[in-house]
């Protein structure tokens, strides 16, 4: 089967049931304290992640992956299809057949591939569209109004490379080779570095920004550093490689910095937008553009120790130590020390000491991330006074308690001990699919199981 190649439903439902028959236990079935801590992440993974997403969110009708689902996994929304969860799913899977080889995920993955090929590809002007409808019509207006993105662009590339990294595929190299051409031909700014965010159908960057957003972003920054790192691993070409190396820069001495948190949104000169110093009223009122996120903090704390290794930069320790820095900053001002669990927002507000939580909901994507991060923590500083290895292992007694629907399966939006109606949130949407909580499960599995060997 060719990497755009659909495979049969059918084949692939049977070969996903003698799967899990074969190895998984029900979803309510609580993990036993007894068996090594790599098992029981590895049982939460085919529960909690595998089982009930896959083949269920595989479109048979129109291609892609079905995008909506309530509290009970059932099918209840509009089924858009948005670049980012289409492309998070084809890197999802690839990633899964590596760790599960011949158990269907290249056929899912090839299926996502296909759509990203045909549908999510603007075939008049190049680039992946943001947002479609279920049957691959181009929306066109509401949030992105038509617009593209380098986020959604990044993603794209960061699917499409674990793919060609999975199957060696000559065609889908080419897509991915096309896709980083065109984004680095509209987005990339020569003039100060990095990437602006939005761009107009045709790829025109829209250089001030979009509806009061600014131009640059943190957000859009670390994903681009991530799928970088995804493609110079399956084309060492030196564009890549240098915009690789660029970014990793920017993100840890620009958007970091000296704080050792990153602000989020940026001017084209990469000067930060912020609001410290503004009126209450004023300040409050842009909390969702300034403000710290200390899940992408733990999150970027990862990747760019990880965009330093793809880079082969032996003993990185500016990158290590920046990155040591920013877990500490989290644990320090973001942490709850009594049940786990990184909150979602904090702001160093004028006239008061430390930091104030604005927001304490504890977002799944967060939780998950810090997971990930505080493992390789432990191993980097063992002795550390911070205690990463009793950190990590305080948050996945919280992910199991707080994140994971004991009745229905599957990971809440939010921590339920700060939102007991995550209980009946959607389980998928466009934003939320198990890419997150997917990376930071197989990380860890590998990372115990080497440790154990």
């Amino acid at each position: 089967m060719t990497s755009f190649q659909t495979g049969n439903s059918l084949q692939i439902y049977l070969i996903s049931v003698a799967f899990w028959v074969s190895g998984c236990s029900s979803p309510q079935k609580p993990v036993p304290e007894v068996i090594p801590l790599a098992d029981q992440i590895e049982s939460v993974l085919k529960r909690d992640l595998i089982q009930l997403w896959y083949p269920r969110v595989i479109d048979s009708v129109d291609g892609g992956y079905l995008s909506d689902f309530n509290y009970m996994w059932e099918e209840d929304g509009p089924q858009n299809k948005f670049i980012v969860s289409q492309a998070r799913h084809v890197w999802t899977c690839s990633k899964l057949e590596q760790m599960y080889p011949d158990r269907g995920f290249e056929d899912y993955a090839a299926h996502g591939v296909t759509f990203l090929q045909n549908i999510m590809w603007d075939k008049q002007f190049g680039g992946f569209h943001s947002l479609v409808d279920k049957q691959g019509n181009l929306i066109e207006n509401g949030q992105w109004d038509g617009h593209k993105t380098a986020y959604g662009n990044a993603f794209g590339i960061y699917g499409l490379s674990a793919y060609v990294k999975l199957t060696n595929d000559p065609q889908a190299l080419d897509f991915v080779k096309q896709a980083f051409r065109w984004l680095d031909g509209h987005s990339y700014d020569p003039e100060f570095g990095g990437y602006f965010q939005f761009m107009t159908r045709s790829g025109e960057p829209l250089q001030s920004g979009l509806a009061g957003v600014p131009p640059k972003d943190q957000n859009s920054s670390i994903h681009l550093l991530e799928a970088f790192a995804e493609l110079y691993q399956v084309w060492p070409n030196d564009t890549v490689g240098a915009r690789l190396q660029e970014m990793l820069v920017i993100i840890r001495d620009k958007i970091a910095g000296e704080k050792n948190y990153m602000n989020l949104f940026f001017n084209q000169d990469w000067t930060p937008v912020v609001y410290r110093d503004s009126l209450p009223e004023q300040r409050e009122a842009n909390y969702a553009i300034d403000h710290v996120s200390f899940g992408h903090d733990i999150e970027t704390a990862y990747l760019m120790m990880e965009a330093s290794e793809v880079l082969g930069i032996e003993h990185d320790q500016e990158t290590i130590a920046r990155g040591k820095a920013m877990v500490d900053h989290v644990l320090d001002y973001g942490w709850d020390n009594e049940v786990g669990g990184v909150y979602d927002r904090g702001y160093y507000l004028p006239g008061t000491e430390g930091m104030t939580i604005i927001d304490e909901s504890k977002a799944w994507w967060s939780q998950v991330e810090a997971m990930n991060t505080l493992l390789i923590m432990s191993e980097l500083y063992p002795d550390d006074p911070q205690g990463y290895h009793d950190e990590f292992l305080l948050q996945w007694e919280y992910i199991k308690t707080y994140l994971l629907d004991p009745q229905y399966g599957g990971v809440l939006v939010e921590g339920s001990d700060k939102s007991h109606e995550s209980m009946q949130s959607a389980k998928g949407g466009i934003w939320k699919v198990n890419y997150h909580t997917a990376r930071s499960l197989m990380n860890c599995i590998e990372r115990l199981r080497k440790s154990e060997s």
